[in-house]
Parts: structure tokens; sequence; C-alpha cells
């Protein structure tokens, strides 16, 4: 099957929401447990870094986007990845293509750090995130509650070698 890499448009928010949607479900993916608007979706993500994954039928079957961990200008160059696949499309090797490209991207426009916060429980994304050159920072020991259960967080850093 061959897919096509290409920015994230606006009319493409739909489809990012649905996939998200099933990570929420899964539980394995986020502390959020509602969807939210498309509106606030977009206020929430950095304009620049938005990546989709297309099958030859044209549908996105993966994204991915960075969001500020800080307002503070000291923290401009620091994001938050966000990386999401269809149910159907994970487990593929998809992931890769759609991170090294943002990962690309972000130092194209100035960041010299990513991170993320894997739940301990999600080895297939923390083995991907290794793989993909990420270190882990450390363990955030019961960071938050998800559906009334505490959830220990590993953070994950990918620092830029030449921003």
């Amino acid at each position: 099957m061959n897919y096509e890499l290409r920015e994230m448009l606006p009319s493409d928010e739909n489809r990012v929401l649905e996939i998200f949607k099933q990570g929420v479900d899964s539980g394995m993916a986020t502390f959020e447990t509602e969807i939210p608007t498309a509106e606030a979706w977009d206020m929430e993500y950095f304009n620049d870094c938005r990546w989709v994954l297309e099958n030859e039928d044209n549908k996105v079957v993966g994204w991915c986007a960075l969001k500020p961990v800080s307002r503070r200008e000291c923290f401009k160059g620091v994001a938050e990845v966000s990386i999401y696949f269809d149910n159907e499309y994970q487990g593929k090797g998809l992931g890769s293509v759609l991170l090294k490209k943002m990962v690309l991207d972000s130092e194209d426009h100035g960041f010299w750090t990513l991170q993320t916060n894997i739940f301990s429980e999600n080895e297939t994304s923390i083995k991907f995130h290794q793989k993909n050159g990420f270190r882990i920072v450390g363990v955030r020991k019961k960071l938050g509650k998800l559906n009334g259960e505490w959830k220990d967080v590993i953070m994950f850093e990918k620092r830029s070698e030449i921003v």
C-alpha cells in the first residue's frame, strides 16, 4: 500500500479528531477524556509542524503535531509531541515516517527540544520513541488520574543537534 505524507490542512480536522478519539478511548494515549472542538484543538497546537499520513484512498490514517510546553519566551524552542494513528494502521512502521518528518520540520522552525510523556504501561509507544532517538529523562509517579486510577508517566526528550 502507498502512503502520502503531507502537511495537515484545515479540512483534515474532523479526521484528526476521530483518530484522537480512538487514542482517548484506548485509555493508553492521553489523560484527556473528552474530544475537543476543532477550534479548541487548533488553538492548543502550533500552526507549524502539523503532518498527516494518507493511504491510497486519500484517507488520513495518522497525524502528528506539536504543542507548547510553556508560553514563556525561554521555552519557545521546546514542544510536546503528539502522534496518533488510526487503530487499523498501528504497528505497521508508519509512525517513524511521520515522526522523522516532524523532527526535521521542527528544527527548521527553531525547536531545540521535543518531549513527550507516555503512560508507563504503553510499551509500544515507549519502544517507538526510543527507536526514534528519544531518551528517557525520568519517571513521574502518580502524575495524574485517568478514570479514577493514578497513572505514572515516563518523560522522554529528543534534543536537536543543529538548533
